[in-house]
């Protein structure tokens, strides 16, 4: 791909316009010039972590690597991640390896600040399908998926066993999800609770058989994305389902942890904010029910991405081996609750997170958000219509995020 970093292309993503900033806070080991063919390397590693364990276990694996190879590492949680690798970028003195969201991979891909390198990894084919799919660009597999997670259906068992459902009782259709939604509503307490943006509800278009964009062209207003919308309409309609926002709760883990809501639609990322916030919860993860098209939901993800201008790119792409090796993958996992991107460690991760297998057991029904460059902004105006879907018109709100996808897409 053409290397075009000094002229960014009209639409790509705002964290790529920061570009007029300051200094990237990095040595200039890796700026610029040619690739380090003698001596130690030193290579500087960017992520936007979670928290003080993630850091923690990165770190620690990072320096079991360096110690192993003879070279260094220094790692470093950033407080602005597409800020700081933007100042990078600009300054050609970019980290040589950092987080990479799916949403973002494309803009950085096209302005050149990436290195394609996923089709040289060894065990390129142990990473889940339609996680390399989410990081290839223009049939280019750029980087190396760091870890993902899946929504799933999260429910308040004692809310479950109140209205006297078992678990015969999972629902499995749409038909099923929305009769024990209605059993489930009662005083106080909503049968269904989620955030109002389409990184939720479009997992209901996606059951459909919809897409955004199918084949790199936008089918927002396809019948499937209206079908997949107007089920949730329907459920909200007869006060079922809920938004987060309409029970008080700023998300549907905060609607399951103060008992406004009996079932909710999380990632495995519910984990951790249970247990921190509200440990007394008992509650069960099942998969979402299929649809109208089968079985879908969403995935989420990042990867491990690799400086153009880095001049330890080996070293680079061995350390990233090393991170997403299986074993080394569920090391994370149980250090900060993420779960593995390889294929080959998801035994071991149901065998040691036997509640979570559900959202793993997802991961071949899962769908990423488009990767396109300006979909993501595309987004973010479609979320802001979705708040109004329980009196709105989803084909109207479809149609208008149509016309905004055609031009991001031109």
């Amino acid at each position: 791909m053409k290397r075009t970093r000094a002229l960014l292309a009209a639409g790509a993503t705002s964290v790529l316009l920061l570009t007029a900033c300051g200094g990237s806070g990095f040595d200039d080991q890796g700026s610029g010039g040619g690739q380090q063919t003698s001596g130690p390397a030193k290579l500087q590693v960017l992520i936007g972590s979670s928290g003080q364990a993630e850091t923690n276990a990165v770190t620690q694996a990072a320096d079991a690597w360096a110690k192993s190879a003879g070279d260094s590492v220094t790692v470093t949680a950033a407080s602005d991640l597409n800020q700081q690798l933007a100042q990078g970028f600009a300054s050609s003195n970019p980290p040589d390896v950092f987080y990479v969201g799916s949403d973002t991979v494309a803009s950085y891909a096209s302005n050149g600040s990436l290195l394609a390198y996923g089709d040289e990894l060894k065990d390129k084919d142990d990473f889940y399908p339609n996680l390399r799919d989410a990081f290839t660009v223009d049939g280019e597999f750029y980087c190396a998926p760091k870890d993902f997670s899946t929504l799933a259906l999260v429910i308040d068992e004692k809310a479950w066993q109140a209205a006297g459902l078992t678990d015969a009782d999972v629902p499995t259709t749409w038909d099923q999800l929305a009769s024990v939604a209605q059993r489930l509503t009662t005083g106080g307490r909503t049968g269904l609770v989620t955030s109002s943006e389409f990184q939720r509800l479009g997992v209901f278009a996606a059951q459909a058989g919809g897409s955004l964009v199918t084949d790199g062209k936008a089918t927002a207003s396809s019948a499937q994305m209206v079908q997949g919308l107007t089920y949730v309409k329907s459920l909200l309609a007869n006060g079922s389902m809920k938004f987060a926002a309409d029970v008080g709760a700023g998300d549907g883990t905060e609607a399951l942890g103060t008992g406004k809501a009996a079932m909710t639609i999380e990632g495995n990322w519910i984990v951790g904010g249970v247990a921190s916030s509200y440990p007394d919860l008992q509650y069960k993860v099942v998969k979402l029910p299929a649809g109208p098209a089968g079985p879908a939901t969403f995935t989420y993800t990042n990867c491990w991405g690799i400086a153009a201008d880095s001049k330890n790119q080996a070293a680079a792409k061995q350390l990233v081996e090393a991170m997403t090796s299986s074993d080394q993958q569920l090391t994370f996992a149980k250090a900060f609750g993420v779960m593995p991107s390889v294929q080959s460690a998801a035994d071991g991760f149901r065998q040691q997170f036997p509640a979570q297998a559900a959202f793993i057991d997802s991961a071949a029904d899962a769908q990423a958000l488009p990767n396109e460059a300006g979909v993501s902004d595309v987004i973010t105006d479609l979320n802001s219509k979705l708040e109004g879907l329980g009196t709105g018109d989803p084909q109207q709100i479809l149609d208008a995020t149509q016309q905004n996808l055609e031009a991001a897409l031109k």
